[in-house]
């Protein structure tokens, strides 16, 4: 993963949210949904496992070595909340963050997207931007400075709009030309890709 071309510079931080609702999927744990063999959020954790640090907001089950778990307050607090969250856990010396939903199972291809796009000058944030026009804000890289003054300009974090949270930053975009922002928000999208998926095969070892 390339974030710039400096050998200097620090890698990434990474904030996965993963504790909203999940109201579309009647309640279900969104984050632990299996496609491709294996829990929704752990394809997102795969794509950003070269950052530092991992910082995950939802609940205890979502527990994994090597990340840092914490909880919005209150919890389902939304998702400006829980960005709040991660930032309170985050060591002021960071400069650039992931920003991803839980339920995305090309988070490897956000992540080769925009990890080799340097941030344009004068731009708070890179996210990738679909078909309609419509930016994926939680596909994206953030610069942190700019994503703690915005948090911290709101009056209130719990129930903020991401529209609200946003507005002050300066957010450049890039096609979505891969399908990589592609999310699973109801179980129709999910039997639709399961449906759909390839997953990869091992090679069969022959045996004599």
């Amino acid at each position: 993963m390339r974030v710039n071309d400096a050998a200097s510079a620090p890698a990434p931080a990474a904030i996965v949210l993963a504790g909203g609702r999940a109201a579309r999927l009647d309640g279900a744990d969104k984050a632990a949904v299996v496609v491709d063999g294996r829990p929704l959020v752990d394809h997102v954790l795969a794509a950003v496992a070269d950052s530092a640090p991992i910082v995950v907001v939802g609940p205890p089950t979502l527990a994994r070595p090597g990340i840092e778990l914490v909880r919005e307050d209150p919890p389902f607090g939304g998702p400006v909340a829980a960005i709040s969250a991660a930032l309170g856990v985050l060591e002021a010396s960071a400069v650039e963050t992931w920003l991803l939903a839980c339920d995305l199972p090309h988070a490897d291809r956000i992540v080769a997207a925009l990890g080799d796009a340097p941030l344009p000058a004068g731009a708070d944030a890179l996210v990738l931007v679909d078909d309609a026009g419509r930016a994926q804000w939680l596909a994206g890289r953030y610069r942190l400075a700019a994503l703690r003054d915005a948090v911290a300009a709101l009056p209130a974090v719990d129930g903020a709009s991401m529209r609200a949270l946003l507005a002050p930053l300066r957010i450049a975009t890039l096609p979505d030309r891969d399908d990589a922002a592609l999310d699973l928000d109801t179980w129709p999208d999910i039997e639709q890709y399961r449906s759909t998926s390839r997953p990869a095969v091992p090679p069969r070892e022959d045996h004599p």
